[in-house]
Formats: C-alpha cells, sequence, structure tokens
C-alpha cells in the first residue's frame, strides 16, 4: 500500500510534468537519493526523487462499522489509517540547478492544485486505497539538518509532505459472529 501510494503520486507528477514542458520523460521516480553505502544514487540524476521518510499511525482519523448481513455480522478489519511522511528532492548537479529549482517548483504547485486522491478523482487509485491527502510540511533549520543528516549528509532543495493515507482490504473478512437482535434477554421475571 505505501509503495502504491508513492507510485501514484509520481505517476500524476510525471504525466502533469509532462503535459506542462511538453516532453515525453518522466521526471519523478520513487527512489532514495542514496544507496546503502551512502554514495548518490545514480539512477535518480537528474530527477525529482519521491521517497519516504517516515511512517505514523495517524490516531486522528476514525472509522466506520464493519459491513453486516441479516444474521450474521462481518467482521471485516478497521481500515489502516496511516500518515507517511514522504521528501520530494529534487537531485541535479550543479550545473542544472536552476532547473532542479524549476522542477521542485512545479512539482508543489501540481501538489496544491491537487491535494487529494480519491475514486471521483482518480479512478485509477490503487483499489486497496480509499483516499491520498497530501500537505505540505515545515521543518525548522535544525531539523532539516537533523534530517538530510540521516538521510546521508548532502541537502537538496527539497519539499516533506504529510500524505494522509487511508487504505483497506475490502475482501478480507476477519471472522463472522452472530448478530443479537430484540430486547429478549432469555430472563424470566420472577413473580411476587
Amino acid at each position: 500500500m505505501i509503495a502504491a501510494a508513492l507510485d501514484h503520486i509520481a505517476a500524476y507528477l510525471n504525466q502533469a510534468l509532462r503535459r506542462r514542458f511538453l516532453v515525453d520523460e518522466d521526471f519523478a521516480v520513487v527512489a532514495p537519493v542514496t544507496e546503502t553505502d551512502g554514495s548518490a544514487a545514480i539512477h535518480v540524476a537528474n530527477k525529482l526523487a519521491i521517497f519516504l521518510v517516515n511512517i505514523e499511525r495517524d490516531t486522528v482519523a476514525h472509522a466506520g462499522p464493519g459491513n453486516s448481513s441479516a444474521s450474521r455480522a462481518l467482521q471485516r478489519p478497521m481500515p489502516i489509517y496511516l500518515n507517511l511522511r514522504m521528501m520530494i528532492a529534487a537531485s541535479f548537479g550543479a550545473s542544472n540547478y536552476r532547473e532542479a529549482l524549476k522542477l521542485l517548483s512545479n512539482a508543489i504547485s501540481l501538489l496544491q492544485i491537487q491535494s487529494v486522491f480519491d475514486r471521483q478523482n482518480t479512478p485509477e487509485l490503487d483499489p486497496r486505497l480509499d483516499k491520498l491527502i497530501v500537505d505540505l510540511e515545515s521543518l525548522s533549520s535544525n531539523d532539516l539538518s537533523n534530517l538530510w543528516g540521516v538521510l546521508g549528509g548532502r541537502y537538496l532543495p527539497s519539499a516533506l509532505y504529510r500524505v494522509r493515507m487511508v487504505a483497506y482490504d475490502s475482501t478480507a473478512i476477519s471472522a463472522r459472529v452472530p448478530v443479537i437482535s430484540g430486547t429478549d434477554s432469555g430472563i424470566v421475571p420472577r413473580g411476587n
């Protein structure tokens, strides 16, 4: 589901950026900016790298009731509500710095224009995802420095987003339990 969410955002950005700049190439790729050994990732050169920074459980979201039938209730797992911290970093060399800023600015603009992806505006959204809500986040200079230190120490022009994700599997059933109906408690009152 997490990969599907990031892939969907990258696909949206690629489609919109291709239209905007009248080109055939993809500008956004879901990949980290560094390899596991700390070296720069070559396959993201001159691209917008979209990668996961953190995953949090969304404690604010609330789920609705499960589906039921007349005689038995189907217990479905509750939807999973997650907040993904997603970074979009312009991985361009010094000679293409202005191009990096231009692409990053356009990506920010596009995610401002469409910050919600759901079935109504995005029919091709992965069926396991109900909705994605993308919000730009701000970091203090100290937090930004710490984050890039964890990511490999080499700052790139970037934007941090919170992606609120509602994911579910509508076919999964965890149990079938009898439904209690009526007010008959089975207790017969004792006569005085």
